[in-house]
């Protein structure tokens, strides 16, 4: 038996249809706001970044650990040079002077080379150590813009939320009034072609834009008022008003 329902309840639809519409909306914008953009842009910048600094500590921590071995190795020499000088002052015997003398030329030249290298080495740690710091405050920069956009998603969300559950609570108020079995058409039919109701309105469908054809037409001026009748087009349910034309 074809379902009917009165043309209030019918035109009610439109407002359900509205909201849902206004609903499907704001999702949309939820889903697509400015700042999830920028996030995103953000997080891609953050990661090269990362990725760098892990780089550049990598090579910092490595002439580090070269300059901490020639330090140890400066160390050894030194405390040789203090152990020759100490058995050259205690001693008598040429031979021994003349050899504590030739290895304590050796180290003077080993203590030359490795200042020298450790002044190049301390120079290379300098300049990466600065090259780290300089991407660290890059990386402490985007994470404090990451900050702003994210508290000002957070907020566009907030408002967003707030707009949602009020249209939400005006569509089960209308929801309410509409018959169960005409509610039921209306959310089944929406679920499956997205859109529940359409406004006849000069003989064009709202849902489709599409005029309906001589013979749609005559099968809906034929309807009674309380029929409920499908768009032909759009399977949504085909409200008729005043504004319909027919």
């Amino acid at each position: 038996m074809p379902l009917t329902a009165s043309p209030d309840d019918q035109a009610l639809l439109l407002d359900l249809q509205k909201l849902d519409t206004t609903l499907q909306q704001l999702a949309h914008k939820a889903r697509n706001l400015p700042e999830i953009a920028v996030l995103a842009t953000i997080d891609g910048d953050a990661a090269r970044l990362r990725g760098r600094l892990a780089s550049e500590q990598g090579a910092y921590e490595d002439a580090a650990a070269e300059l901490a071995r020639i330090e140890s190795d400066v160390a050894v020499v030194e405390a040789r040079v203090a152990r020759d000088q100490q058995r050259l002052a205690a001693t008598s015997s040429v031979k021994d002077v003349q050899a504590l003398e030739g290895e304590l030329t050796a180290l003077a030249k080993r203590t030359s080379d490795l200042e020298d290298m450790q002044i190049d080495v301390m120079e290379r740690v300098e300049s990466l150590g600065a090259v780290v710091r300089l991407t660290q405050s890059e990386l402490d920069q985007i994470d404090d813009r990451r900050e702003q956009a994210t508290s000002s998603r957070d907020e566009s969300l907030a408002g967003l939320e707030l707009e949602r559950a009020q249209v939400a609570a005006d569509r089960a108020t209308i929801a309410a009034r509409v018959p169960a079995d005409l509610l039921a058409l209306y959310e089944r039919q929406r679920e499956r072609y997205g859109i529940g109701a359409s406004l006849l309105r000069g003989g064009v469908s709202s849902a489709s834009g599409v005029t309906l054809t001589g013979s749609d037409l005559a099968a809906v001026r034929a309807a009674s008022a309380y029929d409920v009748v499908l768009c032909p087009d759009s399977n949504a349910v085909l409200v008729r008003t005043y504004e319909s034309g027919i």
